[in-house]
């Protein structure tokens, strides 16, 4: 059985930033949300869209995040999961970060 890698990339504006910390096995964690502001065609009509993203990262890309500011422009890639096996709530888990 195979399985696709689908990323997710999202532009925005860093909104919060929590502080760096370590999971039980030594991995950087840290949380972060970014603010997403566009246009987007919906039904032939052009639509404004803001969104805040939840957001985590983990290893490197937590040890970069931890060095941005609130406010800062950023480009991320990632994939979506699940906060937890009992919440379902969405949330980015981000493999490289850009900085914009």
């Amino acid at each position: 059985m195979s399985e696709t890698h689908n990323q997710c990339i999202l532009d925005g504006e860093l909104v919060e930033l929590d502080t760096l910390r370590y999971t039980p096995a030594g991995v950087a964690r840290i949380a972060l949300k970014i603010r997403h502001t566009s246009t987007q065609q919906e039904a032939g009509v052009e639509r404004k869209v803001q969104c805040d993203i939840p957001a985590l990262a983990l290893g490197v890309a937590a040890k970069q995040a931890s060095e941005m500011q609130v406010g800062q422009r950023v480009r991320v890639e990632g994939f979506l999961a699940q906060r937890s096996l009992r919440i379902t709530q969405l949330v980015l888990h981000i493999n490289n970060i850009i900085l914009g």
